[in-house]
């Protein structure tokens, strides 16, 4: 499904994947665009195959592993399970308002999610997009958990809206913090990331999750140090926003 602002298409979003179930497959939207054409997502990159441009993704939802590859285990690291899940679309109750369900490797409905995605403009250089969603606990209790709830050390607190960036050098800060040292983990409300092409403003997010040094991540971190949880028959809302920008 192709995205589009004043006419000029800025984003694809694909919304029934054909992928391994190893990357727990999902929908996401990939390649997101500046409005000159400079593409400032990846997908499927070979350090890590399950990144899939912009997506909602956790590794650790009742223990079903929706991020892709492989699970970290307390005690273990990070170890191969046969725990992915899938999210799977289920049509949508009008235009830009999407109805999906986050199930575990039987199939088993773990949550029900209510997504919008719009798009607006901004400037001339640069356009918005949101993404919104309303995840409810249909039938139990769920814990979204993330590597660094599950014992990992080092802020990797990851999983939530994630922003798999293109390849290339480039810096982030969020106020007064610069660096991936300084945001990762941080409370700001807005990140910028900037490149030599492109600059990405985001919002939307208790904690941030940051990487640019193995790979470029941003994350709107929904379990950055302590488990979420969503009590059965109730649902947790959010919004992740970003505007787009070419660099002149």
């Amino acid at each position: 499904m192709e995205l589009t602002v004043g006419g000029v298409p800025v984003a694809e979003y694909v919304l029934t994947p054909t992928l391994d179930h190893t990357l727990s497959p999902r929908p996401y939207l990939h390649p997101v665009r500046t409005f000159g054409g400079v593409i400032i997502t990846d997908a499927e990159p070979e350090d890590h195959r399950w990144h899939l441009g912009l997506s909602l993704a956790m590794q650790d939802v009742n223990g079903t592993n929706l991020w892709g590859g492989r699970t970290y285990v307390r005690g273990q690291g990070y170890t191969w399970l046969d725990d992915h899940g899938t999210i799977t679309h289920e049509g949508f109750e009008s235009p830009g308002v999407q109805r999906l369900s986050w199930r575990d490797s039987d199939g088993k409905v773990l949550l029900d999610e209510r997504r919008t995605i719009t798009t607006s403009l901004v400037d001339s250089r640069s356009w918005q997009l949101s993404l919104g969603w309303e995840l409810t606990a249909p039938g139990e209790r769920v814990v979204l958990g993330s590597p660094a709830t599950n014992g990992r050390p080092d802020g990797a607190g990851y999983g939530g809206c994630f922003l798999r960036l293109a390849p290339g050098p480039a810096h982030v800060t969020a106020g007064s913090l610069s660096g991936e040292a300084e945001v990762n983990g941080c409370s700001e409300p807005t990140v910028v990331w900037r490149s030599a092409q492109f600059e990405v403003t985001v919002t939307g997010a208790d904690r941030w999750f940051v990487r640019t040094g193995i790979y470029p991540g941003l994350c709107a971190a929904w379990a950055f140090e302590e488990v979420r949880v969503i009590e059965a028959g109730q649902t947790w809302a959010g919004q992740f926003s970003m505007v787009v920008s070419d660099v002149q």
